[in-house]
């Protein structure tokens, strides 16, 4: 069984993610004056729809796209030798190192501690429309998974097929897709919780919410 408490203390040691910034194709490198230690913001908005910090422009064939922060952090590190040079895609220019959120320590945390249920395909999923209204009535934490039980729809090219449950028998705790969303193959639908664990998970995720000190 996964030693959550160990796990928080293992975080705390290293409380932040590095983040490396790549160049989508190829095309000619200019930065923007940012240095070492220097803040940046990533996406906001209600849907994120405003760009992060401007971190480097990047110019093809006379045409110059920016490349922006994914998240907010400090530059850790930059690539000033490849100031004004023609670069291949997926070459790392900056390196930022993103301090972790109290929201990004749970998901964190239940990811290892639950049991994820993943997407056998690319394709929309639907939980059956049972499920759906216990969920929209009572919240996720009401439905008890067992092994076999028809849980979700499958919609692909235009067909639609019955996926059921295959896992050890617990809770819903967390749903990581909306109605209708395309998910790719091998990522998580739901987390799902053994009943003799819950009490445990919960006393952890209250501890994060209480002691975790954000930083800017």
């Amino acid at each position: 069984m996964l030693n959550i408490k160990e796990l928080l203390e293992e975080i705390k040691a290293s409380p932040y993610e590095e983040i490396e910034i790549s160049v989508p194709h190829t095309g000619l490198v200019e930065f923007t004056g940012l240095k070492v230690g220097d803040k940046v913001n990533g996406p906001t908005g209600e849907w994120k729809e405003k760009p992060g910090t401007v971190l480097a422009k990047l110019t093809r064939e006379r045409n110059t796209k920016t490349i922006t922060a994914s998240e907010k952090g400090e530059i850790v590190s930059i690539r000033q030798d490849l100031e004004g040079q023609f670069v291949e895609a997926g070459e790392v220019l900056i390196k930022i190192r993103h301090f972790l959120s109290k929201e990004e320590v749970i998901q964190l945390i239940l990811k290892k501690a639950l049991f994820l249920f993943n997407a056998p395909e690319k394709a929309k999923y639907y939980f059956t429309p049972e499920v759906d209204t216990k969920i929209k009535g009572s919240g996720e934490r009401s439905v008890k998974v067992r092994e076999g039980l028809d849980l979700f729809i499958v919609s692909r090219m235009k067909r639609e097929t019955a996926l059921n449950y295959s896992g050890p028998e617990g809770l819903i705790y967390s749903v990581y897709f909306h109605n209708g969303d395309n998910v790719d193959a091998g990522q998580p639908l739901i987390g799902v919780c053994p009943a003799d664990q819950l009490k445990q998970i919960q006393e952890v995720v209250n501890r994060v919410q209480s002691e975790w000190e954000e930083r800017d």
